[in-house]
């Protein structure tokens, strides 16, 4: 073979590779009952598939191909162990395998089968975010340590703890029954909005979003519904296509933040816009949704107006008031009297604010200060807007809201 039809071949694998790695690595963790083991067979898959195809041709069925290879690289590994003595023998990998039964559905309920594993709520919260980053989207440990700003050691041995957890509790890698599903669900959509949640508002770090962790989200988001469409799926997808669609326009030239009032709505992905409001649409017609759909429909709702000005204001306060029932936490009482300070004025949200703050809730929440701060700038009174927004500046650890804030100070004495 030329050197050119070498390398041809080379990036066909390589492609393939990309495209089938993590379907074909939840299939082998089914085989073969343990993730390292999984992934060690995975690589040595393509690193087979990198000597063969270029000399036999490429597979009618790649990703049946690889898996097959990897199961029986794996059981090679497991019988020269064993030989060793060197751990435990899992017997699953030896249960008859037939490639041609690796059907579509298969391949799907594989992958459910691994995000519910990866965000099982026996697994610590931080856990289950770092491995369904590792295992179901595949980020190396270091872009997932640098993204959440901890050191690699640490995000490592947290992996290395969650799988070990799964093996000595047994966690099983299987959807839940019908009647666990929606608690299950939970577990598994905040996951994911906790992952976008860091990309489209990092909490600590240099810049305000990492979009590489909200793409990701998203593509959990739309993998999740392709395989389980269920309406708070569609809500969540919705919320967070709506609320990137204007990740471009919340940032400026410098990346400084730019609030939502002052953003250049002509910079908003009216693309994104569209799908999240029929998904939203969709989801609200269930009658099933819950608070994500809420979420979403409020997005919706800004994403409608064509200004601050012109915003429904009023149908915001009612989605606030559906939502605050579904999810009763200071944070949505919070975005709640921020809506009606724009609907009734800022003494109303101030009035609210304050009681949030004075039961002791959100004391140490830079955004809950920083609301009080900008609602007494508005009603004049700033010698107290000051004190709210150094409170503020003393309690946010994000660059790009320390200098929105500082800005806001300076404004104050000119």
């Amino acid at each position: 073979m030329s050197e050119l039809a070498s390398d041809s071949a080379q990036r066909q694998v390589e492609d393939i590779y990309r495209a089938e790695s993590r379907r074909v690595l939840a299939t082998l963790i089914r085989l073969l009952g343990d993730f390292d083991l999984a992934e060690e067979a995975l690589h040595e898959a393509l690193r087979a598939a990198l000597e063969d195809w270029p000399r036999d041709g490429m597979p009618n069925n790649p990703r049946a191909w690889l898996v097959s290879t990897g199961r029986f690289k794996a059981i090679d590994a497991i019988r020269k162990r064993a030989r060793l003595s060197l751990g435990e023998v899992p017997e699953r990998a030896f249960v008859a395998f037939d490639p041609s039964d690796l059907d579509e559905a298969s391949v799907v309920d594989d992958q459910l089968r691994l995000i519910f594993t990866c965000c099982h709520p026996a697994l610590a919260p931080d856990a289950q975010v770092a491995l369904t980053l590792r295992e179901v989207c595949g980020l190396a440990t270091e872009a997932i340590a640098h993204a959440y700003l901890t050191p690699i050691a640490t995000l490592a041995q947290r992996i290395v703890r969650a799988k070990a957890k799964i093996k000595a509790d047994r966690i099983p890698y299987e959807v839940p029954a019908r009647e666990q599903l929606p608690e299950r669900l939970d577990v598994v959509l905040r996951v994911i909005y906790l992952v976008f949640n860091e990309g489209y508002a990092a909490s600590a770090g240099a810049t305000l979003t990492r979009p590489d962790l909200s793409n990701e989200a998203i593509r959990l988001g739309r993998l999740l519904l392709e395989l389980l469409p269920e309406p708070e799926a569609q809500g969540l997808l919705a919320l967070m296509l709506l609320n990137e669609s204007r990740r471009s326009a919340r940032v400026s030239a410098t990346g400084d933040v730019i609030l939502l009032a002052e953003q250049d709505r002509a910079r908003w992905d009216r693309a994104l816009i569209a799908e999240g409001a029929l998904l939203v649409e969709q989801a609200l017609r269930s009658r099933r949704f819950g608070s994500y759909t809420l979420q979403a429909a409020i997005a919706a709702v800004h994403a409608e107006a064509q200004d601050a000005a012109t915003t429904d204001w009023t149908q915001i306060v009612g989605l606030y008031d559906l939502l605050l029932r579904v999810e009763p936490t200071p944070v949505v009482e919070l975005n709640r009297a921020a809506a009606i300070a724009m609907r009734d004025g800022p003494g109303a949200g101030l009035t609210l604010v304050d009681a949030i703050l004075g039961r002791g809730n959100l004391t140490d929440y830079h955004l809950a200060h920083s609301a009080r701060a900008d609602l007494l700038r508005r009603l004049g009174q700033l010698d107290d807007a000051r004190g709210a927004y150094q409170r503020a500046l003393a309690l946010t650890e994000q660059e790009p809201e320390r200098r929105f804030l500082e800005r806001r100070l300076r404004e104050l004495d000119v």
